[in-house]
This record gives C-alpha cells, structure tokens and sequence, in this order.
C-alpha cells in the first residue's frame, strides 16, 4: 500500500520525500519500529517521540508524521501535522481500511451508565440473533473472548485493530464507550457513529491529568453530536441545552420525567420477588413498548430507556428486545448474583459517595428487611473518599460491615480507621472484618429473611491489589462460594 493512499483524509504538509512510499504498518512506539511501518512522533507530557527519529531510522523506518518542524535524515519522507494524535487516528483507519464501516457503530458517552447501557445494547442485539462487538471498561469483547485494555477507550489503532477482527469474524455491530479523554486525546477522530447516545453527565474527571473544569469536560463529552449520524440525549439532565447546542446530526431525546421527548418511560413499577428483583415500564412516544429489567434501580430505567432508544432504529423484533432485558446480566454493575426467599446478594462497582447513595437508595425502593452494605475504600486515593462513603453507609444502610477494598500501599487497618471516623458519627450499625471473603462470608451467614445485602467497590473487578501486587479476587465468585456451601443450605432449610 502506498503511503500517499492513507493520507486522503488528513491535512498535512510535505516536508521532504516521496509519499508513495510503500507502507505496511503504523506505530507510534518506537520498540515497535521496523521497516514498512510509518512512525507518528507524538508529544506527550513526560515523552516527546521525536527525540527517537534516528533510533527508528535505524531500525528501518523511512516515513515520519511530524508534530513539530525538526531535521530528519536524508532519504527520509516527512510530513507535518499540527495533531500528531488526529494522524495517528486516521491512519490507523487507513491501516485496517475502515473496518468500522463494515459494522453499525454506536458509541455511548456520558458520566454514569456507559457499561450498564452498552452491556444492555449488546444483551438485547444478541437476544435477537446478532453478533455484537463491544469495546469499553470491560476490555475489547469479540464473542467470548475478552481482551483487557488500559482506557476505556483504547488508542486509536488499537480501536482500528479490534474493529478489523471484529468485522473478520463476522460482527454485525460494533458498541462501544466513548470516553471524554477519548475525544480530548483524538482517539476516536476519523469515526462516524451511526449512532451516538449521551446517557448524562454530572461534575466528574477535572484534574491537572484529565479536564481543566467542567465546562472542558462537557465540552469534549457533547463532541458525541458532532461524530454521529443520529444523536439520542438524556432529556432530563440539566445540561441538555449545552450539551447538544452544537450538534450536526439528527437528533432525538429520552426522558423519564419531561413532557415532549422522543421516547419516554411512563408506569415505572419495582419488582422484588424471589426469582427476579428488577424493573417494569412502559416505552411510550415514536416507539412503543412494555419491557421488564433484570436489574434494580430507577437510574436503570434510564439505562434501558436509553438502549431501547438506539435500537429501536433497528427494525429489531419487539419479542426479541424484550427478551433481551428481562434476561441480562451487567457484570459487576447492579449485578444480583444470588436471590432467594432468604436474601438477595447484590454486586455493585459503586466506588464514591454520589454513586453509593444512589445505589442504596435505589435499594431501599424495594423495601428490604434489612439493607446491609459490605465495603472498603481503595488506598492511595482521596481520604475524602472514605469520609463521605462512611456517612453514606451510616446513613442510608441498616448494617454495614467495613473491610478491605484494594489498599494498595496502605494499611487496610488505617483505610477502614478513617471510614470508622463517619461512620461513628452516625447512627448507623457497624462492624469490621478487614479480610474482604470473610466479611462478604458474615454477611450473607448472618443474613435475616428479606434481607438485600449490596457488595460494593469492586464490581466486576477479579483482583485485589495490595503493595504493589494483584492477586486474584472476585465479589462473584466469593458470593456464589458462599450460597453453595453446605453452611448456607443448611441455614436456608431451617
């Protein structure tokens, strides 16, 4: 492939050579240099890749995207652009010859709710016979297999990459969760969705290494209208107005409390029996239908809302959608891992103040006996953190057990110390059992009839990372370990 192929939709400048060089890679790493692939200099904030030209030189590459005007060695060609980022995204694009646009691509961004929302879309595609790739927290998912990633939204030819194997082995759909670094940082640049879903944004990722303020960060979240084809917002944020005033695609609406919007939930009803704790509602505007949730939680309404809205483009059999919801499971997200007469044992990825209210409150909808949350707070993060979720817990829960949450380099002891100090302060009961399996284990032995008993922190996490090292652990398994021993059956005969 000549290079002059790949540069049909970037703006840049010539600087030296002939750019229909043959060319068979892209890399932006320079271990990865080799002869046949193009090398884009990036700068970042602690490493400047243009420093490593005569390196890749050396190693046999001999075409260089610029972002900054320096000498390269003769025989060399070299272009310059003014985002190194934004190149490296189209042409990785290239690279893979657009595979997205071999798929229906739907991207969701937003504050809360990207994985729940994206995990339904694929549940409900599947449901209906549809091969599905997803890309977000989860990793790249092709089929069964899943490969972990660093970002939510992984670099941009590493996005191109899974899109290629995606389309190879036969997806007809492609979701994913766009990220506002993803924007910021070009990852996505180049892409098109066919449909872009923005489920809410609230103050969140504003920091020296994320967003300057929250204006920058709404800013980069609503770019989501500006790469889609048909935009869907949430017609109940605050920040509906800013977010889609610049928008240039068609755009429709969600909503479970404003008059007026394209889709909306009406008869929101919470169902707590013992083979299914979840949700009923009726789809009502330019798309009709009855649906029922397997998983709890008004913000779950607007989860589902949200899905059913996209592929409600889709010409999808209704049996099918529904189907689809009733039967799926988020992993780690409102997750019910175990639901009896005795108990229901709840897995949730809630891991602030905001996100644990919300959940407990959303628990004490379905009445419980007892609503009891087991959590920690990981170390080396905000002391802050510890403070508010211990008056959270005291507050909103009838018994919380505090114990270990990926202390890191920390004392597990000093973390549930610091939680203990807000937690006191309220007139919440409490206990403390530090080892994470023994406290999910009290929990559930100690569980009364009708109890709701809410694991969070870590969600669909399978480690716990203590001095430096992870180590295998998942609230899932420790739950199931624990409702199928011979202790708890016995218990739950009585």
């Amino acid at each position: 492939m000549k290079f002059s192929q790949w540069l049909k939709d970037l703006d840049y400048e010539l600087l030296q050579g002939n750019p229909d060089v043959e060319v068979e890679d892209v890399v932006y790493d320079s271990r990865k240099a080799r002869s046949g692939a193009v090398f884009v200099c990036t700068v970042g904030t602690r490493v400047d890749s243009h420093d490593f030209i005569a390196e890749v030189v050396e190693k046999g590459v001999t075409v260089l995207v610029l972002e900054r005007r320096v000498s390269v060695p003769e025989g060399v060609t070299a272009i310059f652009v003014h985002s190194a980022r934004e190149a490296l995204a189209v042409l990785s694009a290239a690279r893979f010859d657009y595979p997205a646009k071999r798929m229906v691509t739907i991207g969701v961004t937003g504050t809360k709710g990207k994985t729940t929302t994206t995990h339904m879309i694929k549940a409900i595609l599947e449901a209906c016979g549809k091969k599905v790739g997803m890309i977000g927290t989860t990793g790249i998912v092709i089929g069964e297999k899943v490969t972990p990633t660093a970002n939510t939204t992984p670099e941009s030819y590493q996005l191109h990459q899974a899109f290629y194997q995606m389309a190879e082995e036969g997806c007809e759909y492609m979701v994913m969760e766009v990220s506002s670094q993803a924007f910021k940082m070009h990852r996505v640049d180049g892409l098109t969705f066919d449909y872009g879903l923005f489920t809410n944004i609230s103050p969140d990722h504003i920091g020296p290494d994320e967003h300057e303020n929250f204006e920058e960060y709404l800013y980069y979240k609503s770019l989501i209208f500006q790469r889609s084809k048909v935009g869907i917002m949430n017609g109940d944020d605050e920040h509906f107005k800013e977010a889609v005033k610049d928008a240039s695609c068609k755009l429709y609406s969600f909503s479970l409390d404003q008059e007026g919007t394209s889709f909306k939930a009406e008869n929101i009803r919470y169902v707590a029996q013992s083979d299914f704790v979840g949700l009923e509602f009726d789809v009502k505007g330019i798309y009709e239908l009855a649906v029922r949730v397997n998983i709890p939680g008004r913000f779950n309404v607007a989860n589902a809302l949200a899905a059913v809205s996209v592929l409600s483009f889709l010409n999808l059999p209704k049996e099918k959608i529904c189907h689809g919801l009733e039967h799926l499971s988020v992993n780690g997200r409102m997750e019910i891992v175990y639901s009896s007469e005795r108990c229901t044992v709840i897995v949730d990825y809630a891991h602030n103040a905001v996100s644990m209210e919300s959940l407990l409150k959303t628990l004490r909808d379905y009445n419980p006996k007892r609503l009891v949350c087991v959590f920690g707070c990981g170390g080396n993060r905000s002391k802050d953190r510890r403070y508010s979720m211990g008056d959270s817990a005291g507050r909103l829960a009838d018994f919380t057990i505090l114990t270990a949450d990926n202390s890191r380099f920390e004392k597990t002891e000093d973390i549930i110390a610091d939680i203990r100090s807000s937690i006191s302060k309220t007139e919440g009961t409490f206990i403390e059992i530090p080892d994470r399996r023994e406290a999910i284990r009290y929990g559930i032995l100690h569980a009364m009839p009708g109890d709701m008993i809410a694991v969070i922190g870590k969600g669909h996490e399978d480690y716990q990372e203590v001095n430096g090292e992870r180590h295998h652990f998942s609230d899932r398994e420790e739950i199931l370990n624990v409702v199928q021993s011979t202790e708890f059956l016995d218990r739950l005969s009585k």
